[in-house]
């Protein structure tokens, strides 16, 4: 079998929305998705992209993303690479597509000057805490996750 890691280019927003779609359906999400292949086209492919992403491609099929954009660490006074998706098609599981997926990553954040690639893990995902742990990532306990969004974010625009 061959094996391809690569950026993604143009031609790939359909497959990117698929793996999205089916990373939706493993996190018990099916229903959340609401991208579209124009708006994919617009932000991974557009003028001044925001967001990037890798294609793990095997004899020829895509089975594997990794959708990433740069953050920032103040303490490090350095960029990272933050993991927004990280996703592998069941049948491909297991041959260290998503190792490769992270060392493509890898290789950015070196070329980069990256500090750091920072990523979520739902809780009740051991498969992939597994493989984590075997890449020599740790868990970091003491930081909660918070958002803002709906609503409330929209009331944060009407002036007090």
């Amino acid at each position: 079998m061959t094996l391809i890691i690569r950026p993604a280019h143009p031609g790939d927003e359909g497959d990117i929305l698929r793996l999205i779609r089916a990373l939706a359906d493993y996190e018990r999400e099916p229903d959340a998705v609401e991208a579209t292949e124009e708006g994919l086209a617009a932000h991974f492919f557009g003028p001044d992209p925001k967001v990037f992403a890798h294609i793990a491609e095997q004899d020829g099929h895509v089975v594997g993303i990794a959708v990433w954009f740069f953050n920032f660490s103040t303490w490090t006074g350095r960029h990272g690479i933050y993991l927004e998706d990280l996703f592998v098609e069941p049948t491909a599981r297991g041959g260290g597509i998503a190792r490769k997926l992270f060392e493509a990553m890898a290789a950015v954040a070196e070329a980069k000057n990256c500090a750091r690639i920072d990523w979520q893990v739902l809780d009740w995902n051991e498969l992939g805490k597994g493989l984590y742990r075997r890449l020599g990532a740790h868990h970091k306990a003491a930081w909660e996750q918070w958002r803002i969004d709906g609503d409330a974010l929209t009331a944060l625009l009407t002036p007090n």
